[in-house]
């Protein structure tokens, strides 16, 4: 990979940009650009929207896709029709993008051959796991990655094709290791990928899965994306990363609080990038935003309709005053242990964060006390009631209940002098609203409410017109 002039970017459009790509053509990925201005980009690309949940799994409501069908059904070729429907889809996508009918029959025997070639290799790894040697639960997470793969395949491979017709000199940049035999590490992977592209001269479209050794979908499974982006930032050195969403990174929800309330961030830092991260509003994934701050990268977050907008920067910088940011909030479940032994003896809390962890149960906040530990969960209910059983096994004289709930949290990255705690109860008693318990940690950067989880939107809005649409903490009544 060479780089002759200015240093480059590196750009990651998700799924739903990326069903509206010849918008995105005419926007961010040529617009007004000619020349020289089109190159010195590195584009980290997602599946077309909604294919990678018919690969996997419906990330919201659970619906199976191909592997969740052939991991429950092994011995039986029901998966064949999840496949089937995925070609389908993938065919579905690129006819409402392409229009040449030579990029057309090239898009279409590329998704043949990748559907094929997956068919293939499922029927090949269920005769060999129908010998008593083999075991499929050994493979199935080499299988998730294979499919994962097709999605993000198909979409960089349409892109490229629609921007070489539009004269853009664009490359593919297939990452995903299809039919490739190398053993390979993601850097590996990343440079070999790049190598002999000139950014000057050439447009690489890139595959946002990437195969490797190091197995990204079994820590991070579908955020793996992001660490691909943040990894290909800080290996080739980038001047910025960038992120393009279907909106710019806001103070609420605008669809919950209104469009005209909220406020365009402009410019925050990685602190509040992590407590979103931590309340399932991410900006970017939590390793893949340490990776960036390691590097010393900074990071945009953009409206990829918007190209003129310069959305919202996230770095180091300190806040130049302090103030409320954004307001969000997400449903959990709060786990509390009582146990009166508990009072000066060492071990509880570790045993919980064991049992927790062997569970893979996410915790969002915790508090403690004397004889009491809650930790406040993003888990399933089925997760959550077994790690009751094993805390109640581990602690058997202890009261061990689970019971649903709601943070809502106040972000910003200097928060001192706004009493946000004092302001947040005083408003959502005003409102109505029930608090159940509310910390604020020292570090000034979060103040978190818990709430009844049918309360969650409305102390949001409350909370969010309290802090960001007032423009100055008010006088708090003595």
């Amino acid at each position: 990979m060479t780089d002759k002039t200015a240093r480059h970017t590196v750009e990651k459009i998700g799924g739903t940009s990326m069903s509206r790509l010849k918008e995105l053509r005419d926007t961010l990925l040529i617009g007004k650009r000619e020349g020289d201005a089109l190159y010195n980009r590195i584009f980290v690309v997602s599946a077309f929207g909604g294919i990678t949940n018919l690969l996997l799994e419906h990330k919201k409501t659970g619906e199976p896709g191909v592997y969740a069908c052939f991991a429950s059904a092994s011995e039986g070729h029901g998966w064949l029709s999840a496949l089937d429907r995925v070609a389908q889809a993938m065919r579905d996508a690129h006819h409402q993008i392409l229009e040449h009918p030579a990029d057309l029959s090239q898009a279409d025997e590329f998704v043949r051959d990748r559907i094929e070639g997956a068919r293939s290799c499922l029927f090949d790894l269920q005769r060999l796991c129908s010998y008593g040697h083999f075991r499929l639960t050994q493979h199935m997470m080499v299988f998730r990655e294979l499919l994962s793969g097709l999605g993000e395949a198909h979409s960089a491979y349409v892109a490229t094709l629609l921007l070489n017709r539009s004269g853009v000199s664009a490359r593919f940049v297939d990452l995903t290791g299809w039919r490739d035999e190398r053993e390979l590490d993601l850097d590996e992977r990343l440079s070999a990928g790049l190598e002999g592209i000139d950014l000057s001269a050439e447009l690489p479209i890139v595959t946002g899965y990437a195969q490797c050794t190091d197995g990204l979908m079994a820590e991070f499974d579908r955020g793996y994306s992001e660490v691909t982006f943040s990894r290909l930032a800080a290996l080739t050195g980038a001047a910025e990363a960038i992120i393009h969403k279907e909106f710019h990174l806001s103070s609420a929800d605008p669809g919950l609080v209104g469009a005209d309330a909220v406020r365009k961030l402009g410019h925050t830092n990685y602190d509040v990038a992590d407590q979103l991260a931590n309340l399932g509003m991410e900006a970017i994934h939590p390793k893949a935003a340490k990776t960036l701050r390691q590097a010393h990268i900074p990071l945009r977050v953009t409206n990829a309709f918007e190209p003129e907008d310069p959305g919202t920067l996230i770095d180091d910088a300190p806040a130049d005053h302090p103030a409320a940011e954004i307001v969000t909030g997400l449903p959990v479940i709060a786990l509390e242990l009582f146990e009166p032994e508990m009072v000066g003896v060492k071990g509880y809390d570790s045993t919980v964060l064991e049992v927790l962890k062997r569970h893979n149960a996410f915790i969002v906040s915790k508090s403690s006390n004397a004889n009491t530990i809650t930790h406040y969960l993003d888990a399933s209910p089925k997760v959550v009631r077994r790690v009751e059983a094993d805390l109640q096994r581990s602690f058997p004289s202890a009261q061990v209940s689970a019971h649903s709930a709601a943070i809502a949290s106040v972000i910003g990255r200097d928060l001192r002098d706004q009493r946000v705690l004092l302001r947040g109860l005083r408003a959502l008693e005003e409102a109505g609203i029930s608090v159940l318990a509310a910390q604020q940690p020292s570090r000034n950067v979060d103040v978190q409410f818990l709430l009844n989880r049918d309360d969650l939107d409305g102390a949001i809005k409350t909370l969010h017109a309290e802090m960001i649409e007032v423009a100055a903490p008010q006088k708090i009544a003595a």
